[in-house]
């Protein structure tokens, strides 16, 4: 039963968060910042890569520390993280880019700022594993949490690979779908988390009573 659990915490880890990195939507921003080191993409994909796993890595692992250090309960974070989705989920369904273009950095190396931070792991997906690992309640889920940030990271290496290529086969219409259809399962992500909160917090307050 407890494998049966973790393995469904796995599951919705993998999908928050790839939901939240979003690698498809952050692959045409990867190519514009690489484009005068376009000899380089691949060492830029790898570093950037290890950047965002290593940040996400520390949140999940020091997530727990951070809250009870800001006296910050997880229901309360969890609905904050909501909002976060959705606020992320309105810009993308409203046609409004999800990444902000940073000016004047495409001369130099982008692959730690602002690739691997904020564009890979950014404050929506820290929030993320931050909430995911207060919501951890056995070893078994915390192995899923890392299982999943490892899994995300490979995804988003490889995408980040085949970013050139992806970008000009799906042209602008391929990616606004695609952008499109993220954004909603952003959504649907954000108003449970905020419901999850929600209800915890409610459950303390009648608990107190």
């Amino acid at each position: 039963m407890n494998a049966t659990t973790s393995l469904q915490f796995g599951v919705l880890a993998f999908s928050s968060l790839f939901a939240m990195i979003n690698p498809v939507s952050a692959a045409p921003m990867f190519v514009t910042l690489t484009k005068a080191r376009a000899n380089h993409r691949k060492r830029t994909a790898f570093k950037a890569s290890i950047t965002a796993l290593i940040t996400l890595g520390l949140f999940a692992t020091a997530g727990g520390a951070i809250l009870s250090f800001f006296g910050i309960t997880v229901p309360a974070f969890q609905i904050a993280g909501g909002i976060l989705f959705l606020i992320s989920s309105l810009r993308v369904l409203q046609g409004l880019p999800e990444h902000e273009s940073p000016e004047g950095q495409v001369g130099h190396d982008p692959a730690v700022v602002p690739i691997g931070i904020p564009l890979i792991a950014g404050a929506g997906s820290i929030s993320t594993v931050m909430v995911l690992e207060g919501q951890a309640r056995s070893n078994l889920d915390q192995v899923a949490l890392g299982g999943a940030i490892l899994i995300n990271g490979l995804l988003t290496l490889v995408i980040l690979l085949a970013a050139p290529r992806l970008v000009s086969k799906l042209g602008e219409s391929g990616q606004s779908v695609m952008s499109k259809i993220m954004g909603l399962l952003t959504a649907v992500i954000g108003v449970q988390f905020i419901l999850n909160g929600a209800g915890a917090a409610v459950l303390n307050l009648m608990h107190r009573r």
